[in-house]
C-alpha cells in the first residue's frame, strides 16, 4: 500500500482540500487499486451485512424485503424513506460553521506570529504597535474569511449547474430521470452503457451487463453481472449480482434495486477512508509550497542577521528582536491565500458566464497552461445534429432494405442510443412499415466490436427469427459471408468473394470521402435458443449501408483559428474512419499533418508513440485505450494536454489528461471524471475559457512576483542599514504599517487587466524562476533605498538618534511609494501607465496607498506613528528618486524579457 501523502499545510492548500473534496472522491474510480485490501475490509465491515443479505435473496424476495415492486417505489414512499435515511450523497464535506471557518482563516503561521508580536508589544508598553499589528491580523483574517466564504458559495453554485441523473421507475409511469441524490433504498433504477451506478444495488435483471468496478476492487477489466441469487456470499465485492456506487456500466443494460445509499455504500466508506489520507498536491499547489519554502529559507537567513546586527550595533536587544520579527512579517506574503482564493473564484465565476463550469478551481491553472487540445470529431468539429442522408445496397444503388433493418435495430435496442439511432427513429414513416416485430434478445454494443445486434421475431409467427446487426463497416464486414444482390424484383444472397468485398469497400470509401458517416447493416436467420451472444454474430448477410450527414459547425473554423492564435495545437482523436475524418478536417480548415489509425497506435511501443504523436494531428478508428495512450504520450513529451470528450469511451483519456473537459450533455462517467464542463459543446466556448483561465493564472503570478521582489528588496535595505546606521532605519511599527497598507493595495490584483499578448501563449508555472526574478528586481529597490539613506544622512543631517524620526519618515515615504510603483512596474512587461494600464480597482487602491504615504508624516497621525513632517525640498527630490527607480526596473524588465520571456 503506498504511503499516504502528507496533509496539506498552507491555508490555500487547506482551502483547496476543503473545497474540492468531491473531486478527490470521484477520482476513486481510478485509484481504487491503490487503496489496498485493508480499505476494502474496512468498508466491508461497515456496509457489507445488508449487501450480503441482498445477494442471497432472489429478485422477488429482495423487492419484498425493501417494500418495493418491479415498478419501483411511489413518490410518497420515496419521500418517507428519504426523510429517514437522508440524501444519497457522499464525498462532499458540509460547509464549516462560520466561527470554525473564521478560526481556520486566522490560524495561519503568519497570523499567529503577528499575534505573538502584538502580545510582546503590549507587554513592553508599545500599545501603538500592538494596535497596528492587530489591525493587520484583522484585515488579513477578515479578507481571507470573506473571500473563502464567497468562493465556496460560488463553487457550490457552479457545481449545482452540473448534476448526474438516474433513470428511476415509478408505478404507472415510464422510467424518468431524477437526480442521483434523491435515490433511496427500494428505488428501482434502469442502467445502460455509459451510466454511473448511482448507489449500491441488487441486480434484478441484466443483459450482457459489464461493469467497471476498479473503484472498489482495482480490477482493470470489466466484470459481468447477473441477476441470479447466490447461496453463499463472503465478500460482497465479489458478488456478481451486486453493483456499487461509483462504478460505471461499460456495456449492456440492467434493472437494479437500490439497497444502500450515501455513506452506507461501499463508496461512502472508501470516501471516508480517503478523507484521512488526503490527496497529492497538484502542480500549482506544489509551486505555491515551493514559493513558501523559498521565503522561509530567506527568512531563516535574513532575520537572524538583522537581529544580530541591530542587537550588537545598538545594544537594545529587545528593540532589535521586535524589529527582526517585523522584518519577518514584512518578508511574508500573508495575503497569498486570500489573493489566490479570490483570483481562482473570480476566474471560475467569469468562466461560468462564458458557459464554462469549473469543477476544480485549481484546474484553471492547467487550462491556462494547455498547449495541446485533443478532441473528438463528432459534435465538436461537427454539428452533432446527425441527419439521415440515404440508404444504399452494397453496390451503391438506392435501397430501402438496409434502412428498414437499421430502423428495427435502433428501435428495439435497450442500450445507449447514439445520435445515428435518434436520426433513424425520427423517420416516423418507418414505424408502420416495420411494425409487429417482437424483440427476443440483444447483443449490446461495445467499443471493441463497434457493432450491436438485436434478435427479432417477425410479425408472422411461423417465420424464422432474425438477428439484425449494425455497426462500423469493417467490423460488420468481418462477420459477413454473403451479400444481398437484386435479381429482377427479388433478392438473393451471394457469397462474399474477395472481388465483391473489394467493390463493397470501395462503395463505403466513396461515401466516407464525401464526409458521410457510414453504418453497415447485416442480418441472418437466428435459430431458437435461450440467449444470444457475441459468438452468434457470424455468417451474416450484408444488406447494405445507411449514410448520415453531420456537417461541420459554422463556428469550428474560426474557433480553430482562435485556439491556434492562443498557442493551442488541435489534435483530433476519433473512433470514426479516416476518410470521413479527413473530409471533415478539410472542410473546417484543419490541415492533416499526419494520420494514424488505431491499429497503428496499438502496434507502437510507448517510445515510438511519443515520437509519432508529435507529427500526427489526426487519429482515427481509435479504441478507448488508444486515446488514453495518445494523451499520455503527449504529456510525456512535456505538453500540457487537454482532452475534450463526452462518451464512455472518452473516460480513460479524460482521466489521463492534465485537464479533462466534457459537456453537460455527456454521459455520467465523462462528466464525473472531467475537471471542466462546457454548457455548450463548442470550441469557441472552450477558447473563451482558455483565455479566462490564462487571465486568472497571470494575475496570481503578478502578486507572487510583486511580493517576492518587493519584500526581498526591503530586507536587503534593512540589512544594509543595520550595518551602517547607529539607529533603526524604521521602527517595527513603521514596517508593520507599511506591510498593512501594501497588502491592502494588492487586494485588487485579482480584478486587474492582463495584456493581450500574454494571453496568446500557454502560461506555465515555473517556481524555479522566482528565485532569479527576486534576485534581479529586489536589489533595484535597495539601490534607491540606499540613495534615500544618503539623502537623509547627508542632505538633511539625520545622523543621530535624536534625528532618527526624520530619517525614518523619509524612508517610510520613499519605501511605500516604490512598493506602490512596483505593482504597476511588474504587472506587465510593457511601459506602465502608457503601454499597459491597470484596472480601475487596482489604480484606486494603489492611488490611495500613494496618497496615504504622502499624508501620514504630514498629518495628525504622525506623532502617534512616531513620524514627523518632511521638509518641502524632500518632495522636490523624491520624484527624481521615483523616476530613477522606474527607469531601473524598466531596464531590468527589458533585459529579463530578452533572456527569459515574461510569464
Amino acid at each position: 500500500m503506498p504511503q499516504a501523502p502528507a496533509r496539506p499545510r498552507g491555508g490555500f492548500a487547506r482551502f483547496l482540500h476543503r473545497q474540492h473534496g468531491s473531486h478527490r472522491f470521484r477520482r476513486l474510480a481510478w485509484w481504487g487499486h491503490a487503496v489496498g485490501g485493508a480499505s476494502h475490509r474496512h468498508a466491508a465491515a461497515q456496509v457489507g451485512g445488508a449487501l450480503r443479505g441482498a445477494a442471497r435473496l432472489s429478485p422477488e424476495a429482495a423487492l419484498a424485503h425493501w417494500h418495493s415492486s418491479t415498478e419501483g417505489l411511489s413518490e410518497a414512499q420515496a419521500q418517507r424513506v428519504r426523510r429517514r435515511v437522508g440524501p444519497n450523497q457522499v464525498g462532499t464535506e458540509k460547509p464549516l460553521p462560520w466561527p470554525l471557518h473564521l478560526w481556520q482563516a486566522y490560524r495561519s503561521p503568519f497570523s499567529l506570529l503577528l499575534t505573538a508580536l502584538a502580545a510582546i508589544s503590549w507587554l513592553t508598553q508599545d500599545l501603538r504597535s500592538a494596535i497596528v499589528i492587530l489591525a493587520m491580523v484583522t484585515l488579513a483574517t477578515g479578507m481571507r474569511f470573506v473571500q473563502e466564504r464567497r468562493s465556496s458559495h460560488a463553487a457550490d453554485a457552479l457545481k449545482a449547474m452540473v448534476s448526474s441523473q438516474a433513470s428511476v421507475l415509478r408505478p404507472g409511469q415510464t422510467a424518468q430521470e431524477a437526480p442521483m441524490a434523491q435515490l433511496v433504498p427500494g428505488d428501482v433504477v434502469q442502467l445502460s452503457a455509459g451510466d454511473m451506478v448511482p448507489a449500491d444495488a441488487r441486480v434484478l435483471s441484466a443483459k450482457d451487463l459489464f461493469v467497471n468496478q476498479a473503484a472498489m476492487t482495482g480490477e482493470s477489466l470489466p466484470v459481468e453481472k447477473h441477476a441470479r441469487a447466490l447461496e453463499t456470499v463472503t465478500d460482497p465485492l465479489a458478488a456478481d449480482n451486486l453493483v456499487f456506487m461509483g462504478t460505471n456500466v461499460v456495456s449492456g443494460s440492467a434493472t437494479v434495486l437500490v439497497v444502500a445509499t450515501g455513506s452506507l455504500t461501499f463508496f461512502g466508506a472508501l470516501a471516508g477512508h480517503a478523507a484521512s489520507t488526503e490527496r497529492v498536491p497538484t502542480q500549482f499547489e506544489a509551486g505555491i509550497n515551493q514559493v513558501s519554502r523559498l521565503l522561509l529559507r530567506l527568512m531563516a537567513v535574513m532575520v537572524p542577521l538583522v537581529l544580530l546586527f541591530n542587537g550588537w550595533g545598538h545594544g537594545n536587544w529587545l528593540e532589535a528582536f521586535l524589529f527582526a520579527l517585523s522584518v519577518a512579517v514584512g518578508l511574508t506574503p500573508e495575503m497569498l491565500p486570500m489573493i489566490v482564493t479570490s483570483t481562482l473564484a473570480k476566474g471560475a465565476v467569469a468562466m461560468a458566464r462564458r458557459q464554462v463550469i469549473v469543477k476544480r478551481l485549481d484546474a484553471i491553472q492547467n487550462l491556462g497552461a494547455m498547449d495541446v487540445l485533443c478532441t473528438d470529431k463528432t459534435g465538436t468539429l461537427t454539428q452533432d445534429h446527425i441527419a439521415l442522408s440515404h440508404a444504399i445496397d452494397a453496390w451503391g444503388r438506392p435501397d430501402d432494405g438496409p434502412l428498414r433493418w437499421a430502423w428495427l435495430n435502433s428501435q428495439h435496442q435497450t442500450g445507449l442510443k447514439n445520435p445515428m439511432d435518434r436520426a433513424l427513429l425520427a423517420r416516423g414513416d418507418l414505424a408502420s412499415a416495420c411494425g409487429g416485430w417482437t424483440k427476443l434478445d440483444e447483443v449490446p454494443f461495445d467499443f471493441q466490436r463497434r457493432r450491436m445486434s438485436v434478435v427479432l421475431q417477425p410479425p408472422a409467427a411461423e417465420a424464422a427469427a432474425r438477428l439484425v446487426c449494425k455497426g462500423a463497416v469493417e467490423e460488420v464486414l468481418a462477420c459477413c459471408q454473403a451479400v444481398v444482390a437484386r435479381e429482377g424484383q427479388g433478392e438473393t444472397a451471394q457469397p462474399l468473394t474477395p472481388e465483391r468485398l473489394a467493390e463493397i469497400r470501395a462503395t463505403a470509401a466513396r461515401l466516407s470521402a464525401e464526409g458521410l458517416r457510414v453504418v453497415a447493416v447485416a442480418w441472418r436467420e437466428a435459430p431458437p435458443q435461450a440467449a444470444y451472444h457475441v459468438t452468434d454474430e457470424t455468417a451474416l448477410t450484408l444488406a447494405g449501408f445507411v449514410a448520415f450527414l453531420d456537417p461541420p459547425k459554422d463556428s469550428t473554423a474560426p474557433a480553430l483559428q482562435a485556439l491556434a492564435a492562443h498557442g493551442v495545437t488541435i489534435k483530433v482523436l476519433t473512433g470514426d474512419g479516416d476518410a470521413v475524418t479527413r473530409q471533415v478536417c478539410q472542410q473546417v480548415g484543419l490541415p492533416v499533418t499526419g494520420l494514424l489509425l488505431g491499429a497503428q497506435v496499438a502496434a507502437l511501443d510507448d517510445t515510438a508513440l511519443q515520437a509519432a504523436v508529435q507529427e500526427a494531428n489526426v487519429f482515427a478508428r481509435l479504441a478507448p485505450q488508444d486515446k488514453e495512450r495518445i494523451v499520455k504520450a503527449l504529456r510525456a513529451q512535456g505538453h500540457v494536454v487537454g482532452f475534450m470528450g463526452d462518451g464512455i469511451n472518452d473516460a480513460p483519456a479524460l482521466h489521463a489528461a492534465d485537464v479533462g473537459i466534457s459537456v453537460d450533455s455527456g454521459v455520467d462517467i465523462a462528466k464525473e471524471v472531467a475537471d471542466i464542463i462546457l454548457l455548450e459543446k463548442s470550441l469557441l466556448v472552450l477558447d473563451a475559457g482558455v483565455v479566462e483561465g490564462r487571465k486568472t493564472f497571470a494575475n496570481m503570478l503578478k502578486y507572487i512576483k510583486m511580493a517576492v521582489s518587493s519584500n526581498f528588496g526591503n530586507v536587503l535595505s534593512v540589512l544594509a542599514s543595520s550595518l551602517l546606521l547607529p539607529f533603526l532605519p524604521m521602527l517595527p511599527m513603521h514596517l508593520l504599517v507599511q506591510n498593512l497598507l501594501y497588502d491592502f493595495s494588492q487586494a485588487a490584483v485579482p480584478f486587474d487587466r492582463v495584456d493581450a499578448d500574454l494571453l496568446d501563449r500557454p502560461q506555465r508555472w515555473n517556481p524555479d524562476e522566482l528565485g532569479r526574478f527576486m534576485l534581479t528586481f529586489g536589489p533595484i529597490s535597495s539601490v534607491f533605498d540606499l540613495a534615500t539613506f544618503a539623502l537623509m544622512w547627508w542632505g538633511y543631517g539625520a545622523q543621530t538618534v535624536a534625528q532618527q524620526t526624520l530619517f525614518q519618515s523619509g524612508w517610510f515615504v520613499e519605501s511605500l511609494l516604490t512598493q506602490t510603483l512596483v505593482v504597476h512596474l511588474i504587472r506587465s512587461p510593457r511601459l506602465p501607465f502608457i503601454g499597459s494600464r491597470a484596472a480601475p480597482a487596482l489604480l484606486a487602491t494603489t492611488g490611495a496607498l500613494a496618497v496615504l504615504a504622502l499624508w501620514l508624516p504630514q498629518g495628525p497621525l504622525a506623532p502617534w506613528l512616531k513620524l514627523q513632517p518632511l521638509p518641502a525640498s524632500y518632495f522636490a527630490v523624491l520624484p527624481l528618486l521615483l523616476l530613477g527607480y522606474m527607469a531601473g526596473v524598466q531596464w531590468a524588465k527589458q533585459h529579463w524579457v530578452r533572456r527569459h520571456g515574461w510569464q
